[in-house]
């Protein structure tokens, strides 16, 4: 059974500026370009019935298209960092996608998310990294930034367990819209591509 968790996709350009933070810390583990996300909200291992429900229910999700910055760096694990990341200008609007997603989750019985939502793409795996080497890199590339892309829609995805994550596979997509909801349904054959994660 795969994982699975909601995700933004990030753009060609935006993972192209992505790919620049590349290098430069011993111990690390970087991870390819094509597999950049961010995730909104980790689902798991979950039955096929339930992975079902949450696609049907994912559907109904009405929200706006918006701009998302990428901007800042960053590690997770305090004194033992396990995990780069570039950060995410503030955006209302990401917030209340994810916090729809995440009440959508605990009507469906999947448990509370217990960390905070702190949205990120994540760089790199560490594997015995210096925190002086991992914090003399944050130090050289905490001004990093990237253009501004417009969120269009938001993903399913999938993966099988493995060494330093992916590949992905994007199980379903779902369009953010103009104001009043999105203009388009999502993509035909959600019933296949769930079926074919049993």
């Amino acid at each position: 059974m795969p994982r699975l968790f909601t995700a933004l996709e990030i753009p060609r350009d935006a993972a192209l500026s992505l790919s620049l933070l590349r290098g430069g810390l011993p111990g690390a583990r970087w991870i390819d370009v094509e597999n950049y996300h961010l995730t909104l909200r980790f689902i798991g291992d979950v039955e096929g019935h339930v992975a079902d429900e949450i696609a049907d229910a994912l559907d109904r999700v009405r929200r706006p298209s918006f701009p998302l910055t990428l901007s800042g760096v960053g590690q997770f694990g305090g004194r033992k960092p396990h995990s780069i990341w570039a950060g995410v200008k503030v955006s209302p609007d990401l917030a209340a996608l994810q916090a729809e997603i995440e009440r959508i989750c605990q009507r469906l019985g999947l448990p509370a998310d217990p960390r905070k939502f702190t949205p990120h793409v994540t760089l790199a795996r560490l594997k015995n990294a210096s925190p002086d080497a991992v914090a003399r890199y944050l130090a050289m590339r905490g001004n990093f930034a990237a253009m501004p892309f417009k969120v269009g829609r938001f993903v399913l995805m999938s993966s099988k367990e493995s060494v330093g994550g992916g590949p992905y596979i994007i199980e379903e997509a779902w369009p953010l819209g103009a104001a009043d909801g999105h203009a388009a349904g999502p993509a035909a054959g959600k019933a296949d591509a769930l079926g074919s994660m049993r």
